[in-house]
């Protein structure tokens, strides 16, 4: 039977991990030395996930804002559901940063795995500084973008450049618009396909930097990462659960009611993890909260495409956990630049499995709050596992949303839809 590319570079982490440790356990003399030559192995696949990661964003970005704007165009249903999105894409990010440190405090990595863990991670790369709040507002708008976009620590300014840039080509004529779109659709496109070879070679990287982590941090390494996927799924649980609420308040839909209607979509994510192959469900679950498939036929689509619940508060729980990693206390500023990158990294994201724009997610995220980004060669082999409630919520979530936006637009359900909705 043939490995899904996942399921390979997971197994690829627990062999490298096991490995090591057992190369640190039996004192074997040449540990530190085939750890040396590992790394640099590791560390080049790194390097080779790290250069998409500015042609990436940037270009999803500025097509996720140029298909947005097309739809706010064509309908006042798109405008309502952009503004939803955006506000509970905020909202999203704000749950990690105040969640995320509550459930470490709450559910602490044990001393020594988490000091284990660290020397072995510390080996490679040390944090980098946190800016300071003048810095920060000063810093928000870049004098170069391009210099900025070389630059660590120009990640958020750099947002903040493409995210003017794109907004400013909506009010282009239609062919100039057309051709850059086509252009950086293409770019990312482009690095898409780069990220998937990359991933190709990836039990070999993830198998060089577990085995790294594994003679140097020993078994307490499993516990971490272990630890690490039940807290990151945590916070996108109550991104997921929050979507009974929203149905409640902004559509007047129990709860009852809404379990029933999203079970089966719930049931397909779960099983694909993919937002996209869950829409005709979407579009059925829709329909038995009475959402007409006029206005479901336009909103879940757009949900789809820019619209992922779970994304800024899981890629911002990943950024404050490889802080607590580090040792590091986030201050206010660095847990605002977190807040801000989550929420605008994750416009124009695909609905695809986690693992091909994981990089490109919480990167940014990183490097905007100065923290490193390495361990994330070694996080994105479980990334499987919190996929999984990437999923899940998300679908919920773009279900909550289509019926709060319909309600509040006024959409009333039609005969053909009520016999529709009977039929299904």
């Amino acid at each position: 039977m043939k490995l899904s590319q996942p399921t390979r570079i997971l197994l690829a982490l627990i062999i490298g991990l096991a490995v090591g440790i057992a190369a640190l356990t039996t004192g074997a003399p040449w540990t530190e030395k085939a750890a040396s030559i590992a790394e640099p192995v590791g560390g080049l696949w790194l390097n080779a996930l790290q250069m998409t990661i500015v042609p990436l964003v940037v270009s999803l970005i500025i097509t996720g804002i140029a298909g947005a704007a097309e739809a706010a165009r064509a309908s006042r249903l798109a405008t309502r559901s952009l503004i939803l999105f955006g506000s509970l894409l905020l909202a999203s990010s704000i749950i990690a940063a105040v969640l995320t440190p509550l459930f470490l405090n709450l559910f602490p990595l044990p001393t020594e795995s988490a000091a284990n863990l660290r020397d072995a991670l510390a080996a490679t790369t040390p944090p980098g500084a946190a800016p300071g709040f003048a810095d920060f507002i000063r810093g928000l708008v870049p004098n170069n973008p391009v210099a900025a976009a070389s630059s660590n620590g120009g990640v958020l300014p750099l947002i903040v450049f493409v995210l003017v840039f794109a907004f400013a080509m909506t009010r282009l004529e239609e062919k100039p618009r057309a051709t850059l779109i086509g252009f950086f659709r293409a770019i990312a496109e482009t690095m898409l396909i780069i990220i998937n070879w990359v991933l190709w070679i990836g039990p070999l990287g993830v198998f060089a930097l577990a085995f790294v982590v594994g003679a140097r941090a020993g078994g307490p390494a499993f516990h971490a990462l272990i630890h690490y996927v039940l807290i990151v799924t945590a916070v996108g649980a109550v991104v997921w659960l929050a979507a009974w609420p929203l149905a409640l308040l902004g559509a007047r839909i129990g709860p009852l009611r809404f379990t029933r209607a999203v079970a089966s979509s719930q049931a397909l994510a779960f099983s694909t993890q993919s937002s996209l192959a869950c829409l005709p469900a979407m579009l059925r679950a829709a329909g038995k909260l009475g959402v007409p498939v006029g206005a479901s036929g336009i909103v879940l689509p757009m949900a789809v495409a820019v619209f992922r619940a779970t994304g800024p508060a899981m890629n911002l729980a990943v950024a404050i956990y490889i802080a607590y990693w580090f040792g590091v206390t986030l201050t206010p500023t660095q847990l605002t630049l977190g807040v801000l990158a989550a929420a605008t990294t994750t416009i124009g994201a695909a609905g695809i499995p986690g693992q091909a724009t994981f990089f490109a997610s919480i990167a940014p995220i990183c490097l905007a709050m100065g923290l490193p980004v390495e361990p994330l060669a070694l996080l994105v082999a479980v990334e499987t596992l919190p996929d999984l409630m990437r999923t899940l919520g998300n679908v919920s979530m773009d279900v909550a949303a289509t019926t709060v936006v319909a309600k509040r637009a006024g959409f009333e359900e039609t005969e053909e839809d009520a016999l529709l909705k009977r039929g299904a």
